[in-house]
């Protein structure tokens, strides 16, 4: 034994974490909101050789109200949810749903009238990264926890600083990203919030910028021009924040009825998508010029408009969910815009997608999990599946072998093998 290098190469281990140098996670691991990059692609587990005509329940258990998703990190699933006027984190065991920790703390929250049937959240989809896990409340109360003991490492609750003006319609639904060793999330209220980069080990805040108040989109990282940047949806439009120091790099004015900026940014290659309800989907190509940051067009389709639901990317096609035809999948090219097939409607209220090799795979609010090939001429569903008796609005999160899927009050593993 060396007892002289324990403490050293613990340090070296936690800076490492920390500084993105390190990357603990197993690559199977699905880790924060749409997986490892943040764009829905399912990376090193592999889907079934040849999709069943059923799939098995292993294992169900009721976890509270939410549409956030589970999170999975080595044998341990998390999930956050509400249980009356608490907001519930916990910690289950992958292999039989077991509980290991729960916590739990108050967060009473006034929902407008008409928003009451989306429910009192929690709909922002926790980060796990180094042995913490991060979670983003219904109100903005974002907290940091140890994923062995569910001990709470820090608290900040951001709408006791962001009081002037009433709460989000929907409340908070953006999706936490840890980059770098920081905590990069958009918390406050309508007319008053901040994107916020903090220290994932001590909570202290690095940067904010406060130029909008929060849209209900997630914050992704790209590097554009040579520069490390994030880009998401604020309340009234999409535009990309400098890593370094929180300044604005460039930014697009986008308006929705109601303030509904929900869309997370897609990034390929160089080219950014972004979409929103009353908007035709566009593709932007971002240069740094002589007269600073210039984001251009290149394509847009209003045949295309999305609302909720985040795109995905399968080889040279861009596969979506419209608000059309009372719920519509499309299709389109990546290279130049053209809508290479629509379904039929009546697909549901929104669909979260996964790109899983050459598969796409759907989880409606209909409870259906809807497999298909989006290089076929037109929607042609390989398997259609029942995985839940309620709705579906959560992400599901992908394993060796299966699925899990959060549906409005209970958690299930539902497996192929």
């Amino acid at each position: 034994m060396y007892p002289s290098y324990t403490g050293k190469v613990s340090v070296l281990v936690a800076f490492l974490s920390w500084t993105g140098l390190w990357l603990p996670a197993s690559a199977e691991d699905w880790t924060q909101w749409r997986g490892p990059n943040r764009d829905g692609q399912v990376v090193q587990i592999a889907p079934p050789n040849a999709w069943p005509k059923a799939l098995q329940r292993r294992w169900k258990i009721e976890v509270g109200e939410g549409h956030a998703s589970p999170v999975v990190s080595g044998d341990r699933v998390f999930v956050f949810s509400r249980e009356g006027e608490d907001e519930v984190v916990r910690a289950v065991a992958l292999a039989d749903g077991r509980e290991l920790w729960s916590q739990r703390y108050p967060a009473p929250f006034e929902m407008s009238p008409y928003a009451r049937s989306h429910g009192k959240g929690p709909k922002s989809t926790p980060v796990v990264a180094a042995g913490t896990l991060f979670t983003h409340g219904i109100d903005s109360i974002v907290s940091a926890w140890d994923v062995k003991t569910g001990n709470r490492l820090w608290q900040h609750d951001y709408a006791k600083r962001f009081t002037k003006q009433s709460e989000l319609f929907y409340g908070s639904a953006a999706s936490p990203m840890i980059e770098a060793g920081r905590l990069i999330t958009f918390v406050g209220r309508v007319d008053d919030g901040a994107l916020v980069a903090l220290n994932g080990q001590t909570g202290k805040t690095h940067w904010e910028w406060t130029g909008d108040g929060p849209g209900y989109a997630s914050v992704i990282c790209a590097t554009l021009g040579g520069v490390k940047q994030y880009l998401t949806q604020s309340q009234k439009a999409c535009l990309a924040i400098s890593a370094s120091d929180g300044s604005v790099l460039w930014k697009i004015p986008f308006k929705t009825a109601y303030d509904q900026n929900i869309v997370t940014p897609l990034v390929a290659n160089d080219t950014v998508v972004f979409a929103g309800l009353g908007h035709p989907t566009t593709t932007y190509r971002v240069t740094k010029t002589a007269d600073g940051w210039k984001p251009e067009p290149l394509w847009e389709n209003a045949e295309a408009e999305m609302y909720m639901s985040s795109p995905v990317l399968i080889g040279d096609r861009l596969v979506g969910f419209s608000l059309r035809q009372k719920g519509q999948f499309f299709c389109l090219s990546m290279s130049d815009g053209k809508r290479l097939w629509a379904s039929e409607g009546r697909q549901g209220e929104n669909a979260a997608l996964l790109a899983w090799g050459r598969w796409a795979l759907a989880l409606t609010t209909n409870s259906e999990l809807v497999v298909f090939d989006p290089a076929a001429a037109r929607f042609e569903p390989t398997a259609r599946y029942r995985v839940a008796d309620k709705a579906t609005w959560a992400h599901p999160a992908p394993v060796d072998g299966g699925l899990l899927v959060k549906d409005a009050t209970s958690l299930a593993l539902w497996t192929w093998r």
